[in-house]
Formats: structure tokens, C-alpha cells, sequence
């Protein structure tokens, strides 16, 4: 599409605990932004939960402040993406748009024993063929079939086609344009979306028990999503594009070649190599997912097209070959996964379960008191481990105190926690790609906490890029709803993206093993006391 001189992009960052609007200029130039907190709920050992309304009205709210916040009217807001937290599961009823209970977030693990059910009887090989998932609590699947289960008369609804399911990104589109559709990179992680056919699995449906009038229509990334519901803004404006937050993130950080990859440090951490045009099937127990998939239409070019992840294993039939024969031709990007579920939610639990800290930003400053850890090491699994290890039953650990430790200690260690996991998943995806890791892009709030970024580059041995902007995720989905209307063309992203640091590896060698060593010997421990 030709590109245009002038306009906004309103990119709408739902997120776990908060909810964001972001508007960029014609230049993929930050102009304003409004953020209100989300609460969780935890009303049993295992279970976190929002309310819908709550995620849907707080989005709403910030996206109306935000456009005051820049002095624009509607009229001058030429699209909206959408950006959103993943997995997070919520049912409501077709006709009223009610939530029928609590979104389930993706952190909950109210399921670990169903899922462990599946894997024991075999179904993991199944899952993974058809999803390029692994069988855990934290995809929606397991989340739909509870909530079904748990209450017989919303099952019948489910079977008279009355109720709706769908992600968060489903859940603000159905709010905010009546439409019932969901984007391809989340359904991606629903545990119900075949990479082959990129549809719903009529086969896992059926083993799940979960009716298909209940799931929302697949879209391309870059698809049309309607537009918002008159009165709601000054002008009906079209939603071009939804990403799951870490693609989005994956897209914002100009990762558009196989082997680029990038880390988010947010309440989790999510980091995800570009596998190129074919899927790649991990052996490491690392998630195969959609990266995007786009409308031809929408793109001047595609963005070094001759690097082409050719050489990768290509277990699963590329689905942008399957999309060829469709009236709107497609090309998709796939990725490798690796989700830690505990990153900045250590910093949250210093701060507010062991009053180590004021605000979460204290943790930088305190941890910088000391010069290592003196042997402390946390494994943080207080919602299991994710991978490579997909270990629901694990309990968090603190090992090595002794009089001498202190509060920094303990804040170093939480802050290293977080870099050995993102090292683990990392270390597993340069054994399922031949494309070695040269750098390391990373985004989110934690980014910015230059401890974590050293040591993180340390224990890598690789450079650690971080952007001048750390709002990678809203950045992305800015693009590619801006690519969609002509405001910004393929170019734009690289035009865009400033450094602010390089990361350098510093660490010896020989403290390099002697730290990997100690956390594996202490991770592999408390997998096997807890088999």
C-alpha cells in the first residue's frame, strides 16, 4: 500500500497489571500516553483471575484520555491496533456481552492436574504436532474445558450456541466493534489451533469437549477487525490490526529475520526467535507459535525475504502455503518461545510479600550494593516453571543463606533469577536453530534496569541491545495497523528504531560456569525431589 504523509495510530496495550493507550505519530513517534492499574484476584492457592468489565473499561477509559492527552480529535486517529496479554480466557453470553465468571489469566494454574492427566495419557506428542504447544495450565484450552466442567448449565449454553470465548483481544473487539474474531497469534496459543490449517482443531475440539460455536473467527494479524461502535469515539475508526503482546513485541524490535531474536521483560518473561516462513518444531520443549501473519496487500515489500529460514526442520507444513489458494494471499512468520512466568512478578513479590523494597524500581539500586549474590540463588517457581522445564508442581526456592546475607543479596539474586531463566531458554533455542544468536534485543519495563540488562549479557556472552523506547509491544502493532491504512510502509520500522545501550559481556569464563553451574545443579534438584 502507497504510503500517506499524514495521520495517528491509537495502539490499545492491554495488559496483566494494567491497561494502555499509546498514540504514534506519522513518524512511529511516541506522542502521548495513558495507563490505569488492573487488579488480580487470587481467591484460592493457585487461581488468578480479573474481572472482564474491568479489562474492557479500563481500556476504553484510556483510550478516550489518551487522544485528549494529545490535543487530537478522533478524526485525526487513522487506525487502532491492538495489542494484548495472552491465553487469559474469558466466556461470555452472545446477546448481553456478559462474562459468565472471572477472566482466567494466563499465570493461573488451577489445571495442573488435568494437564498432567493429558501428558500421562499420551497426548503431548498429539498436542504439539497439531498446536506446536506443550500441554500446560497456561494455554486457554485447559481453562475453557474448567469452566465448563465446573458449572453443567453453562455447558448447556455452550451447546446451544450461546456462549462466546475468547482471549483478550477477542473480549475488547467484541466491546468495541460487535465483531466475534480473534487474531491468528493468539489463537495460536489457545492449545486449539492447528499451524497446518491455521483453523480451529475439529480433532482437539473433540478431545477437549468443547463446542465450536463457542470460538471466535481467525483472522490475519493485519486483518479487518470492523470498526468501533458509533459513539464511542467522535468518528468510527478502523481496528487493522491485534497481535499477542509478545509478537508485537517481536514486530516493534525489527526481529524480521530468522534467528533474531528478543526478550520482554514484563511481569513474565518472554523471549522468541524468528524462525523465518517455516515453523520449526522444538526438541528443547520450546513452543512453535505464529510470529504474523499479513496481507500481501498491506506491505511495499517484505523485509529481506532472501533470508529465509530455509535450513530450519520443517516438521509442519508452512501455513502461509496453505493460505495461497484463500482470496486474500498471506504470508506468515513463525517463532520459537520460550515463556518464563516470573520476572518483574520476583521484584513485585520483594516489594510487596517481603516489604524489601518501596517501588519496584528501588530493586536496581539495592541489588547494585553488592557485587554478586554471595551464593544466593532464587528459583523463582511460585506458578511452576515454565520453559524449558514445563513443571507445574515446582515450588520456588531461596538457597545459600547465611548470617552474612542481606537485603541486596537476596535483590541481586532475584535479579539474576530472572536473566538464568531467560539464559535456560536461550541456551534451548540455539540447539533447536542452526541461526546462532548474535545479540539479544530487549523491551519492557524491566529493561530498563541496567543490573539485570549487564548481568543478562553476561551470562549470555552476547551483546544486549536496548532501544532508545522500551514500548516495543505498542510500537508493533502501531506498525502494522499503520501499515494496513498506508501511514508507514516496511521501511518504517528500522527508520525507527534508535539504541539507546549496548550491553557488553564482561564476566569471566570461569564465574560464567561457576553461576550456570550452581543454578542448574539447584534447578535439576528440585526437579527430581519433585517428580
Amino acid at each position: 500500500m502507497a504510503k500517506t504523509e499524514n495521520g495517528f495510530i491509537l495502539a490499545l496495550d492491554q495488559g496483566t497489571t494494567s491497561s494502555r493507550s499509546i498514540i504514534f505519530d506519522n513518524q512511529l513517534t511516541l506522542i502521548a500516553i495513558a495507563q490505569k492499574p488492573l487488579n488480580i484476584i487470587t481467591p484460592k492457592s493457585g487461581f488468578i483471575e480479573q474481572n472482564a468489565n474491568d479489562i474492557w473499561q479500563t481500556q476504553i477509559s484510556t483510550a478516550q484520555e489518551v487522544i485528549a492527552k494529545a490535543g487530537l480529535l478522533a478524526t485525526d486517529i487513522s487506525a487502532i491496533g491492538i495489542t494484548n496479554q495472552r491465553e487469559t480466557t474469558i466466556i461470555w453470553h452472545k446477546k448481553t456481552g456478559k462474562p459468565v465468571a472471572p477472566a482466567i489469566v494466563w499465570q493461573d494454574r488451577r489445571t495442573h492436574q488435568w494437564c498432567r492427566d493429558w501428558r500421562d495419557k499420551g497426548f503431548d506428542a498429539k498436542i504439539q504436532q497439531i498446536t506446536g504447544l506443550r500441554i500446560d495450565p497456561y494455554f486457554s484450552a485447559s481453562k475453557i474445558v474448567w469452566l465448563l466442567n465446573q458449572n453443567p448449565k453453562l455447558r448447556q449454553q455452550a451447546l446451544a450456541g450461546e456462549l462466546a470465548f475468547g482471549t483478550v483481544d477477542s473480549w475488547l473487539l467484541f466491546n468495541m466493534t460487535g465483531e466475534h474474531s480473534i487474531d491468528i497469534t493468539n489463537a495460536s496459543r489457545t492449545m486449539l489451533m492447528s499451524l497446518q490449517t491455521g483453523d480451529w482443531s475439529e480433532e482437539l475440539l473433540d478431545l477437549f469437549d468443547i463446542p465450536k460455536t463457542m470460538l471466535p473467527t481467525i483472522k490475519p494479524s493485519d486483518g479487518d477487525f470492523g470498526v468501533t461502535k458509533q459513539g464511542m469515539f467522535g468518528k468510527q475508526i478502523p481496528v487493522t490490526a491485534v497481535l499477542g503482546d509478545q509478537q508485537a513485541a517481536l514486530y516493534g524490535q525489527g526481529c524480521n529475520r530468522a534467528g533474531m531474536a528478543k526478550s520482554t521483560y514484563g511481569t513474565g518473561c518472554f523471549l522468541l526467535m524468528n524462525t523465518g516462513d517455516k515453523p520449526c518444531v522444538s526438541h528443547q520443549q520450546l513452543l512453535t507459535t505464529v510470529a504474523w501473519q499479513t496481507t500481501e496487500a498491506n506491505h511495499t515489500r517484505q523485509p529481506n525475504r532472501h533470508e529465509s529460514s530455509a535450513k530450519l526442520p520443517n516438521l509442519l507444513k508452512p501455513l502461509q502455503n496453505l493460505q495461497r489458494n484463500k482470496k486474500t494471499s498471506t504470508q506468515t512468520q513463525y517463532a520459537l518461545e520460550g515463556s518464563v512466568f516470573m520476572a518483574g512478578a520476583i521484584v513485585q513479590w520483594l516489594r510487596d510479600n517481603l516489604g524489601m523494597i518501596a517501588r519496584s524500581e528501588d530493586v536496581e539500586n539495592l541489588a547494585a550494593q553488592v557485587p554478586d549474590s554471595q551464593g544466593v540463588t532464587l528459583i523463582p517457581a511460585f506458578t511452576g516453571l515454565g520453559a524449558p522445564y514445563w513443571r507445574a508442581d515446582a515450588t520456588a526456592r531461596l538457597i545459600g543463606l547465611t548470617r552474612g546475607t542481606t537485603k541486596a543479596h537476596i535483590a541481586r539474586a532475584a535479579l539474576e533469577a530472572i536473566a538464568l531463566q531467560a539464559y535456560d531458554v536461550l541456551i534451548a533455542m540455539q540447539k533447536d536453530s542452526p541461526v546462532p544468536l548474535h545479540e539479544l534485543r530487549v523491551d519492557g519495563g524491566a529493561a530498563n534496569n541496567n543490573v539485570l540488562m549487564q548481568f543478562q549479557a553476561d551470562i549470555l556472552n552476547v551483546p544486549v541491545l536496548r532501544p532508545t523506547t522500551t514500548e516495543s509491544t505498542a510500537k508493533g502493532v502501531a506498525l502494522l495497523a499503520g501499515q494496513a491504512v498506508g501511514l508507514y510502509d516496511d521501511t518504517s520500522i528500522g527508520e525507527s528504531w534508535q539504541l539507546d545501550r549496548i550491553f557488553e559481556p564482561k564476566m569471566a569464563l570461569s564465574e560464567r560456569q561457576a553461576i550456570v553451574e550452581r543454578w542448574q545443579f539447584y534447578i535439576n534438584q528440585l526437579l527430581n525431589e519433585q517428580i
